[in-house]
């Protein structure tokens, strides 16, 4: 594991100290595991873009209902 070294405001720092004791955790698990949900919450939002900007574009929505078509088919024949 490497070691990361940072500034924090004072109030923020309290928090985590205080987050820290009522969860008995040690300050850097927490800061590991919210920095693990975030970025994690960063990807989903990438891809809830990605998905909003390809159901406004008229030729992947006509692809995907193809493939949905198609889909469908393979269904019903099984």
């Amino acid at each position: 594991m490497t070691t990361f070294t940072s500034s924090l405001p004072q109030d923020l720092l309290d928090q985590l100290d205080e987050q820290a004791k009522q969860l008995q955790l040690p300050k850097n698990k927490l800061i590991q595991r919210a920095l693990e949900l975030y970025l994690e919450h960063l990807e989903r939002s990438a891809y809830v873009k990605s998905f909003k900007r390809a159901a406004k574009d008229h030729e992947t929505m006509q692809i995907a209902e193809e493939g949905m078509t198609s889909y469908l088919r393979q269904l019903e024949e099984e």
